[in-house]
């Protein structure tokens, strides 16, 4: 097999995987150089795409979108930018061609790697050496010409390719007001605008639970309009191209879970009738097996929306006309995070995360086809592990997303650029008006309060208490300090998540993150005297005077679990290529070690070693040395949020009853506690004498809408 050819001014390098144009090297993946090579041995000719499968991936089950993903990263290196296609041309529902002149092996009209032959000429005779000054003389005046002419050439296409082929940077946004549109005592959520732009839709939740109804807001007039008959546990609506009809997930528990305790209906709304009067949600299709969420309506009448298949996410493309669905996309060894849908320019942005690790920004068309894909250029002011959730500009060909309470644009291309804004609130779920000039957020802050309880008072049933440390905003994860008085919590009482610490009467900031950093566990070394937690996906250890060390590790931790110092081990909950791995971090060796490939919901480890965990179903299991086993004990325990507590060999849990449960490892016995308030969400911590609970104050969300400045 030939491993070196050209395909125009293009040298490609098998046995390096690198392609070389004017002295730049590209290293691409082989399965890349594979496929241009098939395109390249029949030059000028369509291949199919099961002609391409079949030849890079013999035995091999790999979707068409692999195969796109090949194509992108090839138009990339070749400077092609799909649109052209002045390389690889693409034919429409037939496949792919190369389009260009094709050499095979090393030779080559400029510089390589490889060392340059030189030839020895003989001497000239003597009577040759005046028409050999001559023809010098005339061949140094016709060089200097011809280089001219090549530098003039050179730089004219150096203007033509800056033009053409510079990446777009991103467009500069301003928004000079902010109001809010559902200044209410409840929480509002998953707002948008009709196709029109004369309503805006949204849901209205009850209380603390997950039910809501669906409303409508005049955006003229500001007159509420319910558009759901019932409560229910409704997921995020989108809009049929003529404004007509609603489409959203309405989720319940299963009746007889198998693999989940929720299961969703894909269900619709007749908007227009709903707007006379609250209507009944239709059911198009059921989801009793696996997790699906955010659908899409197109603009051809089919449904788009991420279904999770293991513990990584896909696209599908569903059709009400013939109930039947295919794999739209997915990404090989990685997941998608979450996409968006342009129903003016018919085309979808998918924020994914790729086999190397990165995030990147994909954009394709509705039926599946990939027309680029590059990585996401990330600012200081995002961190490396923070997810990004796009949603379009509909008049600047580009994208924005928030991270909190910094909000940004994306370019198709991956570049991002800050935005300016008039607040300095936690706003999420940016939403454009079809017209571009106004954006639709949520805003507002969870309230949860610790709450520190004797267990005395517990056992006897008493179901008032006073706030640990209380403010307005959130506090969670309040773990008591072993040997000291001290608590430990993280709270967004001073503008975004710190670590806290408490001893009931004076409070202090321990830690002093960068805005928008997200705390995903908290635990105490063993001798009291510092804290690791989980900061923006990165193992970090606090010293007592605020003193941070970062541990180097590859993949993000998604949630710290538990942290045994004198072992130097943690407990985590990791992201490997797409999927959430309960893993093992050894601080000595830098290193990772999986311990189930069950999905994982919390897990702590015993005195004696035993790994415990939850599942989705809330059951409890043990690691064994050949398989988990499950603690029969706990069935219809685990009901209370996500997590439970270790202490020694000892599980402790609230139920759905509001009962605090405990269950010894080695006497397998079951013991009821005592009963908390009913407003608790879950417990965090316990020791000889006190519990620590987090109760739910509020979880207030209004809709506000942001006015696009004129430029």
């Amino acid at each position: 097999m030939v491993e070196q050819y050209w395909v125009g001014d293009f040298f490609v390098d098998l046995s390096r995987n690198q392609i070389s144009h004017q002295g730049e090297c590209q290293t691409l993946a082989p399965k890349a150089l594979a496929v241009l090579t098939c395109l390249a041995q029949n030059q000028g000719k369509v291949m199919s795409l099961d002609t391409l499968l079949d030849t890079v991936w013999p035995d091999t089950v790999v979707s068409p979108n692999t195969l796109q993903r090949s194509i992108a990263q090839l138009r990339k290196a070749l400077g092609d930018d799909g649109k052209v296609q002045g390389y690889i041309q693409t034919h429409a529902k037939k496949g792919y061609s190369l389009e260009c002149e094709v050499r095979w092996g090393g030779q080559t009209s400029e510089l390589t790697n490889a060392e340059p032959q030189l030839e020895v000429m003989p001497a000239p005779e003597p009577e040759m050496q005046q028409d050999k000054h001559l023809n010098q003389s005339q061949n140094k005046n016709k060089l200097g010409l011809y280089v001219f002419v090549l530098l003039a050439f050179t730089i004219l296409l150096g203007i033509i390719g800056y033009q053409y082929f510079s990446i777009k940077k991103p467009s500069p946004l301003f928004f000079d007001t902010l109001r809010s549109l559902t200044a209410t005592d409840d929480k509002e959520f998953d707002a948008s605008y009709s196709p029109d732009g004369q309503y805006i839709v949204f849901h209205r939740y009850l209380d603390k639970f997950c039910d809501n109804k669906i409303w409508a807001k005049k955006a003229d007039t500001q007159q509420e309009i319910l558009l759901t008959e019932r409560f229910g546990a409704y997921g995020r609506h989108s809009f049929s191209k003529d404004g007509a009809q609603l489409l959203f997930l309405a989720t319940d528990a299963c009746s007889e879970p198998v693999t989940q305790k929720r299961c969703y209906d894909l269900v619709t709304l007749d908007f227009t009738k709903a707007l006379k009067s609250p209507q009944l949600p239709k059911v198009i299709l059921q989801c009793k097996n696996s997790v699906v969420d955010k659908p899409i309506w197109l603009n051809d009448g089919n449904v788009v929306l991420k279904q999770k298949q293991g513990e990584r996410w896909k696209l599908i493309n569903y059709s009400i006309d013939d109930d039947s669905g295919v794999d739209l996309y997915t990404v090989e060894d990685g997941t998608l995070i979450d996409y968006a849908y342009s129903p003016q320019d018919d085309l979808i942005a998918v924020s994914s995360i790729h086999a190397d690790g990165l995030h990147y920004i994909d954009m394709l068309k509705p039926d599946g086809e990939l027309i680029s894909s590059h990585q996401i250029q990330r600012p200081p002011e995002i961190t490396k592990f923070h997810d990004i959730y796009p949603s379009f500009d509909p008049l600047n060909q580009q994208l924005i997303f928030s991270t909190g309470r910094q909000l940004f644009s994306l370019t198709y291309e991956g570049l991002v650029s800050k935005i300016q804004l008039p607040f300095s609130d936690r706003m999420r779920q940016p939403e454009f008006r079809p017209d571009g000039k106004s954006v639709l957020m949520i805003k507002g802050p969870y309230d949860g309060d610790i709450v520190k309880l004797p267990l005395t008072q517990l056992a006897q049933g008493a179901q008032t208490y006073t706030s640990f440390a209380r403010t307005n905003l959130g506090e969670d994860q309040a773990v008591f300090q072993p040997g000291g008085n001290l608590v430990a919590f993280w709270s967004e009482r001073s503008g975004t998540e710190q670590v806290w610490l408490s001893d009931g009467n004076n409070t202090r900031q321990l830690t002093n993150f960068p805005l928008d950093t997200f705390i995903r566990g908290i635990h105490w070394a063993e001798d009291g005297q510092s804290i690791l937690v989980s900061a923006s996906g990165v193992l970090t250890q606090i010293a007592l005077d605020g003193s941070l060390t970062s541990y180097p590790h590859a993949y993000p931790v998604l949630r710290l679990y538990q942290w045994k110092s004198a072992t130097q081990r943690a407990l985590t909950q990791i992201r490997v290529k797409g999927e959430m791995k309960l893993a093992a971090y050894d601080f000595a060796q830098q290193s990772f070690q999986i311990l189930t490939q069950q999905p994982v919901l919390w897990a702590l480890e015993s005195e004696h070693g035993k790994v415990v965990y939850k599942d989705r179903l809330d059951q409890f299991w043990q690691i064994g040395a050949v398989e988990p086993q499950r603690i029969s004990a706990l069935n219809n325990q685990g009901g209370r949020g996500k997590s439970f507590v270790m202490r020694g060999n000892g599980i402790y849990g609230v139920n759905e009853d509001n009962q605090l449960w405990s269950y010894d490892l080695d006497k397998t016995s079951f013991t009821i506690l005592g009963e908390v308030p009913t407003s608790v969400d879950y417990l965090t911590d316990i020791n000889d004498n006190d519990v620590l609970l987090i109760n739910r104050i509020s979880a207030k969300k209004e809709v506000v809408e942001l006015t696009v400045a004129n430029q």
